[in-house]
């Protein structure tokens, strides 16, 4: 079994657990459920911001503990100043050392997009995400048929909420272009050997049509490659080890935003009529 398919099994188990709990009765009643959600797509999209979704992360599969002292609230306030432009906050536990709590936290503090990054398999996780305060789901075409994918997106459509489909490979790319999905994320990670290479972003983004807002997943930890990814057409970029191994993520953020700024500047400046190389 890969590490995929027992996160899977896991979260299967886990999510039946959750329903009995906390029925969705108690979900709609959260504060947040009938809160207006914030547009992620706008968000990436906007000028005056890097583009950058910056994550709140603890640990992972691949590298095991990151930063099990990391403040959500420090972080994602310090993320949002540095010139974030969303953040992504993963909620599943046993293998990212996440929490719903750690979502309505940066929710309490932060008016910007947050993503809520975990294995989404039933509808029930969708109820879940708005009434914690997330403004959008990610939805991963690895683990989900398309007919499945679609299914959720439109629910998810239905709470308001905006919807990140992740892809690694030109098969689930094609099968999964529906118009219930808002962005499109190339994760540079192979879910199965957790192998990185931002060779995928670029491979499959001359195949990712216009109307998707475009976002490059995974292994970014230099600015510069924000550049090159910004001449294939992405937008948006997710980062979140680069920040987290740092005892300060939101100081990591800050440095790394105000180089990527600099570089913008510099090619601005370099390609500007009159201007030679």
């Amino acid at each position: 079994m890969s590490i995929l398919q027992e996160i899977i099994t896991h979260k299967k188990a886990e999510v039946a657990e959750r329903i009995s709990l906390y029925p969705i009765k108690l979900l709609e009643q959260s504060l947040f459920f009938g809160g207006q959600t914030v547009s992620l797509k706008k968000y990436i999209l906007r000028q005056d911001k890097s583009g950058i979704i910056a994550e709140f992360k603890k640990k992972s599969p691949s590298k095991g503990m990151i930063n099990p002292y990391a403040d959500v609230e420090r972080t994602s306030i310090g993320y949002m100043q540095a010139g974030a432009s969303a953040l992504s906050v993963l909620t599943d536990k046993q293998y990212f050392g996440g929490s719903n709590e750690d979502l309505s936290t940066a929710r309490k503090f932060n008016y910007c997009p947050i993503l809520r990054k975990d294995f989404i398999i039933e509808e029930y996780q969708i109820v879940e995400a708005k009434a914690i305060g997330a403004d959008a789901i990610l939805l991963i075409a690895a683990v989900l048929s398309p007919q499945r994918l679609k299914e959720l997106a439109a629910f998810a459509k239905s709470l308001h909420l905006e919807v990140l489909m992740e892809v690694h490979s030109l098969d689930e790319l094609q099968q999964n272009l529906h118009p219930e999905v808002d962005l499109i994320g190339v994760n540079n990670r192979n879910l199965n050997t957790f192998v990185t290479d931002i060779a995928v972003s670029k491979e499959l983004a001359p195949h990712i049509p216009q109307e998707f807002v475009k976002v490059s997943e995974s292994g970014i930890s230099n600015p510069a490659t924000l550049l090159e990814l910004q001449a294939f057409g992405f937008e948006g970029f997710l980062i979140g080890e680069s920040f987290m191994q740092h005892s300060r993520p939101e100081q990591a953020a800050a440095r790394f935003i105000h180089e990527f700024q600099q570089l913008q500047q510099k090619k601005r400046g370099d390609t500007a009529p009159g201007t030679h190389a």
